[in-house]
């Protein structure tokens, strides 16, 4: 009877496992995620844009995104309304990747130290929480951001496999008056100061050809000086467009694809 009363517990313990252990198999959480990085005990909110079959088992591509002056605040959650994630909601079979989105603290601008410390941090935070490939690391951004993505690049080099500035610039736009923006280099021509520290690291500039906002010349004017610099640049000018030349540039199927084309040395 012993026998029998045990082998029943053991088959009614098994029968068990099989109900819990899918909880214990639990796929771990993907979509945009809710983080908080913290910099000299300043507590930052960013999202995190995980694929759905993200797997700890390998290395993945990240992206770290920049958004524009519109998107500032400190509630971690409208920098996801333009730009990238945008274009990741509407096509997310093209991002097979991690995409890290810090947000800019309002009347600030992406070039000041504490807003480049924060995103290098939940770049960072991202990079060892979702095993991120060191070797393929993008940095883009819209506006603000892409004036971002030019000093963050240029100060930054072999850490990204390639930039990718949208409307963005060196000099400040017009009419610009915040208290912590100034110019990505201040020398006397600091196109080419910008093209000599970005070197090799591929870069993919867009830019609308009537933009009211930001000059197209800050683009041209850094295409030019890559290319006279030797360094690997192509360029995408929108005719007819105005500001929100983002929605063109991350809606091209081909970005994707170039982006996973870039990778650093091992190495670097």
């Amino acid at each position: 009877m012993v026998s029998i009363r045990r082998r029943m517990f053991l088959a009614m313990a098994v029968w068990g496992l099989t109900w819990v252990s899918p909880l214990w198999a639990r796929r771990p959480d993907t979509g945009f995620l809710n983080r908080t990085a913290v910099v000299d005990g300043v507590t930052y909110k960013y999202q995190v844009f995980v694929p759905s079959n993200w797997s700890k088992k390998v290395k993945w591509p990240v992206i770290l995104f920049l958004h524009g002056y519109g998107e500032e605040g400190d509630d971690g959650l409208v920098q996801t309304e333009v730009g990238l994630a945008t274009a990741i909601r509407n096509h997310v079979d093209r991002f097979p990747f991690v995409v890290a989105i810090p947000q800019c603290r309002k009347q600030d601008w992406w070039t000041s130290p504490a807003m480049e410390a924060q995103a290098l941090k939940a770049l960072d935070q991202t990079m060892q929480e979702f095993k991120g490939d060191p070797q393929r690391v993008y940095l883009t951004g819209l506006s603000m951001g892409g004036y971002g993505t030019w000093a963050l690049g240029s100060q930054n080099p072999g850490k990204f496999a390639a930039l990718v500035p949208i409307c963005g610039g060196i000099r400040l736009p017009p009419g610009n008056d915040l208290p912590n923006a100034h110019s990505t280099d201040d020398s006397a021509d600091p196109y080419a100061a910008i093209a000599r520290k970005i070197g090799k690291t591929p870069v993919w500039v867009f830019h609308g050809g009537a933009d009211p906002v930001v000059p197209v010349a800050e683009s041209r004017q850094m295409v030019e000086a890559l290319k006279t610099a030797g360094g690997n640049v192509r360029y995408t000018e929108y005719p007819g467009v105005e500001h929100n030349s983002w929605e063109k540039a991350y809606d091209e199927s081909e970005l994707p694809t170039w982006l996973l084309a870039q990778k650093l040395s091992p190495g670097k």
